[in-house]
C-alpha cells in the first residue's frame, strides 16, 4: 500500500440502516458506530432515506450524511442512485449489500453476507408468483455476479461465506477478505432481571411461563414450522409448562405461521412482532433459552447475541453457525425434528450443560465486541483507493 497523500472520500451506502432492517441494518448501525471510534483519517458520507434520517446522528465531524430516499431493488436505485454517487466525487463507496448500481463506474468495495438466494432459489421464500419469481432471480444472479466481478475488494462475514463466494462465484480468494460483524452490545447488567420486567413480559407479551427465545425473521430457510413441531415434542413432554416465544417483524411468512400452527399453538407460542432495542433485551435477559433451527446462515448475529445474556444457547449445527459460536452452543441438525426436540429439552434441564454453555458463552462473546469490523474495513479502504 502507497503511503497516502490526501484524505480520502468514502460514501457508505446505509439506506438499510437501522433495527428494523435486520440484519443489514444492524450491521450498517455498528460499522458506523466502530469507525467513527477508530476516526481514521478520511471524510465519511453516510447515504440515508428518509425513513431512517433520523435514526442515525453522527458524532464525529468527519462523518456527513446525505439524503438518498431511493428504494431497495428497482430501477430508481439503478439510476438515481447511480447518479446521486457521481455528483459527490468519491474516492470509494462501501456498499454492504449485492443491490449495486450497474450504471456506477466509481470504485467501490461490497460485503457478501452470504449466497443465500442461490441455494435456495424457491418461490416459498418469496410472495411473488413463479414467473415474476423467476425474473427476479435472474435480476439478482446478474447483479451479484457484477458486483463480485467489479469490486474493489469483497468483504465476508465469516470464512464460510468467503469459500462459498470462492467457490460458488469464482472470485479468487486474494479479492476476498473475512470481517465479522458486531453483535449489539447496548445493555448493562445483562444477566440481572426484574419485577418489573417480568410485569412487562406478562401485560403486553403475554409471556405468564419460562421460555425459550427465537429472535430473527420467518423466511423458509429460518425452519420456524420444524421448531414449532418440534416445540409441540417438548411442551407436551413438559406438561405445558413453559413456552416458546418468537420474536420478528411481521410479514407474508409470519403470518402465515399466524394462520397456521401458530393458531393451533396460542398461549404455548407467543408471538410478539417487532420489539424495539429498548425492550429486546429484556426478552433476551430473561429466557431460559434460546434456539436457532436455522438451515443456512453466513453469520448468525442473533444467537451471539444472546450470549451477552448469559442464555444457553442451542444452534443448528450448518453452515457459519458453529464458526461462529465456537463451542457456547449445543448443536443440532435442524433437519431432524426429533433431535431438536431432545437438544430444546436438554439445554432446558441438564444443569450441567447449561453451567457449561453459559461459561463459554462469557469467553465466545467478547471475541467480537470492539472496533474489529472497521479496522479490517478501513484497512481495505485504503487498499483499495490507493
Amino acid at each position: 500500500m502507497n503511503t497516502p497523500h490526501k484524505i480520502i472520500q468514502i460514501a457508505i451506502d446505509a439506506r438499510f440502516y437501522g433495527p428494523e432492517q435486520g440484519g443489514i441494518g444492524r450491521y450498517l448501525q455498528e460499522l458506523l458506530s466502530s469507525l467513527e471510534a477508530l476516526n481514521p483519517p478520511a471524510y465519511f458520507k453516510v447515504l440515508l432515506r428518509r425513513s431512517n434520517w433520523n435514526q442515525y446522528q453522527p458524532r464525529n465531524p468527519h462523518f456527513t450524511k446525505i439524503l438518498a430516499d431511493i428504494p431497495w431493488y428497482g430501477w430508481a436505485e439503478q439510476i438515481s442512485l447511480a447518479r446521486i454517487l457521481k455528483n459527490q466525487r468519491l474516492d470509494l463507496v462501501h456498499f454492504p449489500h449485492w443491490n449495486i448500481p450497474l450504471l456506477y463506474r466509481g470504485a467501490f468495495v461490497v460485503t457478501i453476507h452470504d449466497l443465500l438466494l442461490l441455494h435456495y432459489p424457491t418461490t416459498k421464500a418469496s410472495t411473488l408468483g413463479p414467473l415474476s419469481y423467476w425474473a427476479k432471480y435472474q435480476a439478482y444472479r446478474f447483479v451479484l455476479g457484477h458486483a463480485a466481478r467489479r469490486a474493489r475488494h469483497i468483504l465476508a462475514d465469516s470464512n464460510f461465506t468467503k469459500q462459498d463466494i470462492i467457490k460458488t462465484l469464482r472470485v479468487p480468494a486474494k479479492k476476498i477478505s473475512v470481517a465479522y460483524p458486531v453483535p449489539a452490545a447496548n445493555v448493562k447488567n445483562a444477566q440481572n432481571s426484574s419485577a418489573k420486567e417480568r410485569e412487562l413480559l406478562s401485560k403486553r407479551y403475554g409471556i405468564t411461563k419460562p421460555y425459550t427465545l427465537y429472535v430473527g425473521v420467518a423466511f423458509p430457510h429460518k425452519n420456524l414450522p420444524r421448531l414449532l413441531a418440534a416445540w409441540e415434542q417438548v411442551a407436551s413432554k413438559n406438561n405445558h409448562t413453559r413456552q416458546l416465544v418468537l420474536v420478528g417483524k411481521k410479514n407474508y411468512f409470519y403470518e402465515e405461521l399466524l394462520r397456521g400452527p401458530l393458531h393451533k399453538m396460542a398461549g404455548s407460542v407467543i408471538y410478539t412482532d417487532f420489539v424495539t432495542d429498548s425492550e429486546l433485551p429484556v426478552l433476551y435477559r430473561n429466557a431460559e433459552l434460546y434456539v436457532f433451527p436455522s438451515l443456512y446462515e453466513g453469520f448468525g448475529l442473533p444467537p451471539l447475541e444472546a450470549l451477552q445474556y448469559g442464555v444457553p444457547v442451542v444452534s443448528s449445527n450448518q453452515t457459519a453457525l458453529p464458526e461462529v459460536l465456537q463451542n457456547a452452543a449445543l448443536y443440532v441438525d435442524p433437519q431432524n425434528t426429533t433431535a431438536l426436540a431432545e437438544a430444546i429439552e436438554r439445554g432446558l434441564n441438564d444443569q450441567k450443560l447449561r453451567q457449561k454453555l453459559v461459561a463459554a458463552g462469557h469467553t465466545v462473546y467478547p471475541q467480537y465486541q470492539g472496533v474489529g469490523l472497521a479496522k479490517k474495513a478501513w484497512e481495505i479502504y485504503q487498499n483499495s483507493v490507493y
